[in-house]
């Protein structure tokens, strides 16, 4: 029968004849024997849910098979006749009482009809364990065991049969055949655990899970044997029954609906699990299963006593002053009879709280503020309780109301010290404040008479040192100019304790907050005041600062303070504490010390001095060109200047070179030749001979029409040779268009070229401007294209000579002036020398 098309979760099967079961997967077996009439059989299958009660029905009819049997022409020519060596597989019941031995099966083969055949086997029972159970006549082939098998022991045998004729021929294949032991229900069942034990909550519904009991039986699976039933055998306590026991699954749930663990808190079953499906003449085993009924928090507290008094001295703090209990029927130490007490009236102030005594579930009333006899000599509580668990309504209880009880504090009076009102007081000063001045008054007041007569006041020492308080009076001074940035000052603020002292020396105290408001201390200053200003006259960024914190700092204000400057110059609003600086129209260059005075937020005025290099630049390196002074005192030099030495003092050892050349020959021949460049120095103490004179090394000076002058480079000294003829001009540096740089003297009709000599200033003014310009433009070329044709730089020599400039005979016209080189330092006198010798 299909169960589970009928219902699902069917918990209880049960049928209306008692001579059929039906197992749970549906099969229907019959408990004794049935004999079919004409008439057909009925019965019902009854399904059950528990839990969703719901209960349904199926109607089974039983009717006799009818068997028909189709006879076919050709049966009679293929029949087949049944051969005797494989007989069906034997069956012996499990502790048959005998008589031993006991004839279970019998093989034959059908060879026997013209051989003499013998039969043996072997295999477990016969030579195997376990052994001489079974044994098989050697002639007729009959199989006999020879006493009782426990099924459980050995469920089933299986032995190999042999048929042989006296000479050893075996006509037939070995035999394998099985021996079953049928099952016989000699074991009973047995539970799984000697104790069960459950738990529910009280005040559970009826149908609610408790727990399950288990039960197995050795006996042979989905049999009669093994199929068990389950029941209640007894209670205790014997009053109601309150669970109840699904007979098939073994399922404990709840029965009765008011389960009060206040009036029974365990119930001890003791059931029953009988096999053959509960059949009176099934084996039965009982067990114990203890169901602890769970306390819920269904009960609550109460207090004892609905009024309480106690008694507590003013200004103590901290101090237990009442115990108060309540009652509670629900299971001590749990959360449904934990108590907590609150004050619900009479405790704005918070002068009192109460906790609980974990141990004696008591309230303990505590003063956690001092009261005050003057102000009130008694107060009256309300105390309320509830349970740490939420109060769960039973099904037979009625809602309660929350317990109370009332408190009334008696306080008692107590002479008492001075007491500061306000306890706390905050007195705001300015900052820089003058020495002596007043900030306030800080009083305290005798409880008993509300005065504040008789009270003298003091700071202990050993805090900030910054106000005083007059010790009669109250009134506080400062004794020092407040500074907020210095380190007693935290955050702008210090607390001080004052002391007050009665006539009778009771004391009180009270604390003073010193807070200093910001104030207008600091001048606002320019941060930077040199700058250098190039041509492009790019606006110059002035920034200040003030120490002071706001409103006294930003936004400042910039005003120039000289007239004539400020005609010159202007400022424009940058932020609020910056601006910009530019000249107006088309001021001079020069170095200008514009006065700028900044006026910060709060009216103070800072004089500051700005020094601006307006310079005829295209960077401001260019003219960055004054000493500076490092932190050591020492002077040091711009980078620009140390080239500009290096490079002058080259310059000048290139003209003493030259003009030593063309002196030296006129002290010998006392007359000039006609082409001074013949005479340059050309001997050389170097140790190997000079690199020829290449194309790409002759630098042009000056491009003319005919001829001009040209740097050559040999080797590692770089020297330039000036050749002078017809026609080669220089531009003049003194000022008017273009005149020779040596002067003609005519005669013969002939130019005649005057001394190789010339005057420094001419050379420096010609050379100086072009190499500045030279240098500037290989700056700017990232390529180094322009520097491909000019002089490399050189490395710094040293100090200068302590003898003159070498301008100075290149500036003499006569021919026999050359008595400089007597006074000339030993080095140059050596030059000298060398540069007349042949």
């Amino acid at each position: 029968v299909d169960l589970k098309e009928c219902l699902q979760s069917a918990e209880f099967i049960s049928s209306s004849n008692e001579n059929f079961k039906i197992l749970e997967d549906g099969s229907v077996y019959t408990t004794s024997a049935v004999s079919l009439s004409a008439e057909k059989k009925t019965f019902t299958i009854l399904l059950k849910d528990i839990q969703e009660h719901i209960q349904k029905k199926i109607h089974v009819s039983l009717v006799e098979e009818e068997k028909k049997k189709t006879r076919h022409a050709r049966d009679t020519v293929l029949k087949r006749t049944k051969r005797r060596w494989g007989p069906i597989p034997s069956v012996m019941i499990e502790n048959s009482l005998g008589p031993f031995p006991l004839q279970i099966q019998q093989v034959q083969s059908d060879t026997a009809q013209n051989y003499t055949i013998y039969y043996s086997a072997s295999g477990p029972g016969i030579d195997q364990d376990p052994k001489g159970l079974f044994y098989i006549e050697r002639e007729t082939g009959n199989i006999f065991a020879t006493r009782a098998v426990d099924r459980e022991q050995y469920p089933s045998f299986q032995i190999i049969c042999f048929a042989t004729t006296p000479d050893g021929y075996s006509p037939e294949v070995p035999l394998v055949h099985t021996i079953r032991i049928e099952d016989d229900n000699d074991n009973a069942p047995y539970f799984t655990q000697d104790l069960f034990e459950f738990s529910v909550p009280e005040n559970s519904k009826p149908g609610v899970v408790v727990g399950k009991v288990t039960a197995e039986d050795r006996d042979e699976p989905y049999t009669l044997h093994t199929t068990l039933k389950y029941r209640i055998v007894s209670q205790n306590p014997p009053v109601t029954p309150a669970f109840s026991l699904h007979g098939d699954t073994g399922v404990i749930a709840v029965l009765l609906p008011q389960l009060d663990r206040e009036l029974v808190s365990s119930y001890t079953l003791l059931v029953e699990v009988r096999d053959m499906a509960g059949q009176p003449f099934g084996l039965c085993t009982t067990g114990t299963a203890v169901i602890r009924i769970e306390d819920t928090n269904d009960n609550a507290p109460c207090f004892k006593q609905t009024q309480y008094e106690t008694r507590v001295e003013e200004n103590r703090v901290n101090v237990e002053i009442l115990r108060v209990s309540v009652v509670d029927l629900d299971e001590p130490g749990s959360p449904g009879s934990g108590a907590v007490y609150e004050i619900i009236r009479g405790n704005d102030d918070r002068s009192f709280e109460i906790t609980t005594d974990k141990n004696t579930n008591e309230g303990i009333l505590c003063v956690v503020k001092g009261l005050d006899y003057e102000s009130a000599k008694q107060r009256i509580l309300v105390i309320a309780v509830n349970n740490e668990a939420p109060y769960m309504l039973a099904p037979h209880s009625q809602q309660l109301s929350q317990s109370t009880s009332s408190v009334t504090v008696h306080i008692l009076d107590v002479d008492e010290g001075p007491v500061f009102k306000p306890c706390h007081l905050r007195l705001d000063v300015k900052e820089c404040e003058e020495v002596g001045t007043s900030i306030g008054k800080y009083l305290a007041e005798d409880p008993e008479t509300g005065n504040s007569e008789g009270i003298c006041y003091r700071i202990p020492p050993g805090q900030c040192n910054w106000i005083s308080i007059d010790e009669k009076s109250g009134e506080v001074r400062t004794i020092k100019v407040l500074d907020r940035d210095l380190g007693e000052m935290r955050q702008g603020q210090c607390n001080i304790t004052v002391l007050a002292i009665d006539r009778n020396g009771k004391t009180g105290t009270g604390t003073i907050q010193v807070v200093i408001q910001p104030g207008n201390k600091n001048y606002p200053r320019i941060t930077k005041t040199d700058y250098i200003m190039c041509r492009d006259r790019k606006p110059i960024c002035l920034t200040a600062q003030d120490g002071d914190e706001s409103p006294y700092s930003t936004p400042f204000v910039y005003r120039i303070t000289d007239r004539s400057l400020a005609s010159m110059w202007k400022i424009t609003r940058h932020n609020d504490n910056s601006v910009y600086l530019s000249p107006k129209g088309d001021t001079p260059f020069g170095i200008y010390r514009i006065p700028v005075s900044v006026i910060d937020n709060g009216g103070k005025v800072g004089e500051n001095l700005v020094e601006v290099n307006l310079c005829d630049c295209v960077t401001p390196t260019e003219c960055d060109i004054r000493p500076r002074s490092d932190p050591n005192g020492n002077v040091t030099l711009g980078v620009w200047a140390i080239l500009a030495m290096i490079l002058g003092s080259l310059l000048l050892l290139l003209i003493l070179i030259t003009i030593c050349g063309c002196c030296g020959s006129g002290v010998m021949h006392r007359h000039v030749t006609d082409d001074c460049a013949n005479h340059n120095l050309i001997i050389s103490n170097t140790e190997a001979p000079g690199e020829e004179v290449m194309d790409h090394n002759v630098i042009p000076l000056q491009n003319t029409n005919d001829q001009g002058g040209y740097g050559i480079k040999t080797g590692d000294q770089q020297t330039f040779e000036m050749v002078k003829g017809r026609g080669h001009t220089l531009e003049s540096v003194k000022g008017g268009g273009h005149q020779t740089l040596g002067s003609v003297k005519e005669g013969g009709g002939q130019p005649m070229m005057d001394t190789c000599r010339y005057s420094y200033s001419e050379w420096h003014n010609f050379t100086h401007p072009r190499l500045g310009e030279k240098v500037h433009l290989c700056r700017q070329d990232e390529e180094q294209k322009h520097s491909e044709d000019y002089l490399l730089s050189y490395n710094y020599e040293g100090k200068g000579s302590l003898a003159g400039s070498v301008g100075c005979c290149s500036d003499q016209h006569e021919e026999e002036a050359l008595d400089f080189l007597d006074q000339l330092e030993p080095k140059f006198r050596t030059l000298a020398e060398t540069c007349v010798k042949r």
